[in-house]
């Protein structure tokens, strides 16, 4: 198979209380293993493609309209469900137990890149909040960098639509934080109330990965 479910490096539990153990292993083994098999059976179409990088694929989705080796009927399952899989495995590595050692605010270069876009801490987390409650209906709430600029930017896109989809979304760029703002994510535990979820997020985000990802976004 192309695609095969990551494991989290923590057990379902690790994230409570803000992100509640029954949620987290039917978010995990439930709806992301449903992205990767609905993937896997349309990449058995496109075997040119079946082995590369899902981020590789999803970047370059919108070019494979025009390639013979690439069914059209396909476009659209790869962008629902490669996406699925890309975003939540991009998701899963974003987060960090409330009781480690890992910082609850931005550390390094991407900590002073967040002060001085958006002067604090306080008001980044306040757009990007309002970007996860502004996504009507399911999607995701996210941080980029823009390659062009290497500038940040807050933004959300609908479905599983990832911000590596150049020339199909709204805000391409190069993920550094993300987050699911699907139903499925936290309705077991917050119901309709998507801000308190949005607010629980912070408690468990890794912001050491982030930092990684930053100086990867960086150089790239």
């Amino acid at each position: 198979m192309a695609y095969t479910l990551p494991q989290l490096g923590y057990p379902y539990a690790a994230l409570e209380p803000h992100f509640d153990a029954k949620t987290m292993e039917i978010h995990h083994t439930k709806h992301h293993q449903a992205y990767i098999d609905k993937a896997n059976a349309a990449l058995e179409k496109a075997p040119k493609i079946a082995k590369l990088p899902v981020t590789q694929v999803l970047s370059q989705l919108s070019s494979y309209t025009s390639d013979p080796e690439v069914p059209n009927d396909i476009l659209a399952p790869l962008r629902n469900n490669a996406g699925g899989h890309a975003n939540h495995s991009f998701f899963w590595e974003i987060l960090s137990a409330p009781d480690s050692a890992a910082p609850r605010a931005p550390v390094g270069t991407l900590a002073q890149k967040i002060n001085q876009t958006y002067q604090s801490f306080d008001a980044f987390k306040t757009a990007f909040k309002n970007a996860g409650i502004g996504r009507f209906g399911s999607g995701w709430a996210w941080l980029c960098l823009k390659k062009a600029d290497k500038s940040l930017c807050i933004c959300s896109t609908p479905n599983q639509d990832s911000p590596l989809m150049e020339g199909l979304v709204d805000c391409p760029g190069i993920p550094l934080i993300g987050l699911d703002v699907w139903e499925h994510a936290y309705y077991l535990n917050y119901q309709n109330r998507r801000p308190d979820y949005i607010d629980a997020f912070w408690n468990v985000v890794n912001w050491e990965k982030a930092e990684e990802h930053y100086k990867t976004a960086l150089s790239s």
